[in-house]
Formats: C-alpha cells, sequence, structure tokens
C-alpha cells in the first residue's frame, strides 16, 4: 500500500509539472557525503562514518520560489559494530558496506525570490527509488554479498516468514538548505538530505539469529561466518547465539542521508522568470 501511494504521487508530481510553464531550467551537480542510521549505529545522526557522494541532474523553475529537480545520485554507506559503544553490541562484531545509486524527483521551495535576494533557506521533498547490496570483508574470503547468504533466514525453508529482501527500493527524500546566488546564472547551495526507506535491510541486519547448523546447511560456512562474528573479537566467551535469538530491532526502518554542496547552473533556453514578470507589467508604448 505504502509503494503504490509512493508511486501514485510521482506519477501525480510528474504530471502536474508537465502542464506548467517552464521559464527555465538549469543544471544541478552535487558534491558531499552519505551517511547511514540503523541497527549497526547507535546515533540517530552521525559523520562518524561518512563517505562521499554525488549527483548531477536538472531542474524545471516554475517561478521565482518553487522548481522541480530530478537528480541522480550515488554513495556509499557503512556501520560497524567496533565503533559502538555498548559492549553487546562490540561482541556481535558486524559491519556493512553499500553502494547506492539513487534516482529522485523532488520539489523545491525558495522562502525568498533569488531573482530580488541573494541568499534564501529553501525546503524540498519527493519521491525516489534506490538500489543498494549489502557486503563485509570476511576474514576468509575477502568482499561478500550478504543478501545471498541468508544471514537471518530469508528464503529458507524453515523460516518461511522470512522473505528475501529487494534490492531495489522506494523511498522519499526530504530536506532543507541554503542556497547563495554567485550570478544571475549561477547559484550555490547547502543541503541535508534525509532518505526515509522501506526497509530494513539496508545492512542485512534486521531481526533474530537462526539455528546454525541449518543455516551453514542451507548456505554454507561463509553464511555462519557472516552472521555472527564475534568469534572474530579477543577474550569473547560467547558462542554462536541460539536460534531466536534478537541480532537486530525490526521496530524501524533504516535510513540514509546525502549533505553537501550544489552547484546551479541555468540554461538560457528562454526569459528568466524575473524578465517575464518585467515584460507582463510594463507600461505599452505610446502610438
Amino acid at each position: 500500500m505504502v509503494k503504490k501511494s509512493v508511486l501514485f504521487f510521482l506519477i501525480t508530481l510528474v504530471g502536474a509539472t508537465s502542464t506548467l510553464t517552464a521559464q527555465q531550467w538549469a543544471v544541478d551537480v552535487f558534491a558531499g557525503t552519505a551517511n547511514y542510521q540503523g541497527d549497526l549505529v547507535e546515533k540517530r545522526y552521525t559523520m562518524q562514518n561518512s563517505k562521499i557522494a554525488l549527483g548531477i541532474g536538472a531542474s524545471y523553475i516554475v517561478n521565482g520560489h518553487f522548481r522541480v529537480r530530478g537528480l541522480f545520485s550515488f554513495g556509499k554507506v557503512t556501520g560497524d559494530d567496533k565503533d559502538n559503544t555498548d559492549p553487546l553490541l562490540q561482541a556481535r562484531n558486524l559491519n556493512f558496506f553499500s553502494n547506492i545509486s539513487e534516482f529522485s524527483i523532488t520539489a523545491h521551495y525558495d522562502i525568498l525570490d533569488l531573482d530580488y535576494n541573494k541568499i534564501t533557506p529553501y525546503i524540498f521533498a519527493g519521491i525516489g527509488a534506490f538500489h543498494f547490496n549489502p557486503y563485509t570483508f570476511d576474514s576468509v574470503a575477502g568482499k561478500t554479498f550478504l543478501k545471498p547468504l541468508s544471514t537471518e533466514g530469508q528464503g529458507l525453508a524453515a523460516y518461511p516468514d522470512r522473505k528475501p529482501y529487494s534490492l531495489t527500493q522506494l523511498n522519499i527524500p526530504f530536506g532543507a538548505g541554503v542556497k547563495f546566488k554567485v550570478n544571475d546564472d549561477v547559484t550555490i547551495a547547502w543541503e541535508i538530505g534525509l532518505r526515509r526507506t522501506f526497509t530494513d535491510y539496508l545492512d542485512d541486519l534486521s531481526t533474530q539469529y537462526v539455528d546454525q547448523a541449518t543455516l551453514i546447511s542451507e548456505r554454507g560456512q561463509l553464511a555462519a561466518n557472516v552472521a555472527w562474528r564475534g568469534d572474530e573479537v579477543k577474550n569473547n566467551p560467547s558462542l554462536y547465539p541460539p536460534d531466536g535469538t534478537i541480532r537486530g530491532g525490526p521496530k524501524f526502518n533504516d535510513w540514509f542521508y546525502f549533505s553537501g554542496i550544489t552547484a546551479t547552473f541555468k540554461i538560457h533556453a528562454g526569459p528568466s522568470y524575473k524578465e517575464s514578470r518585467k515584460g507582463s507589467t510594463a507600461c505599452p508604448k505610446k502610438l
């Protein structure tokens, strides 16, 4: 139901903007950092594991306050129990990495009109779709993608309620920033964009441990090695947890964030909104 609602909103947004009279287009270039919030980090927002993020897109300028932006973004997120302070999380010793590619369509509202001001705060919201693929580095096998290993029993006959998760998902991007006009053609903005997702498996971690023998039988020893990595911690007396032991917290879905600088370059395909307003209010010439 949520995905259908988001898809309906996307179709409606695209349809609505296509009926408007475009005043101008612009090219957007983004550079910044990507961060993640989920079961492998304790804080709601942290810059501790920031990785680079880049994006490129285009904006459809409707008027002095409103524009619609389509943006392709690429980033990397990570989380590691070694960075947590809770001894139980440190003993679990899990970690993940994932590249993220995203396409989003967002509506932006400038509080002040940059045709008449140098600086303005702004807000934005919309919808997007992203692809991820969590992996880790096993001490023996090197880079290991986690989804095929069913670390929480996804897709195993013994756990029919654990369904495999999709690596391509919808999300809801929203955020705020501050925009500065360099000249009539170029603006520079700093923004933070939050991504609400509909999955708790961005980090391949959500619910409970499954039976170790069953996991090894169905997916091999490597699956058990990366489902619990406490044996890699020195002086850790714990053993592989019994079936049903809490591994993650399914109550909240994972989030990721893109924050950084966006440079916007106007394309001169027609008069600016400011120029069009001047033309509409000009006095007629005398005969």
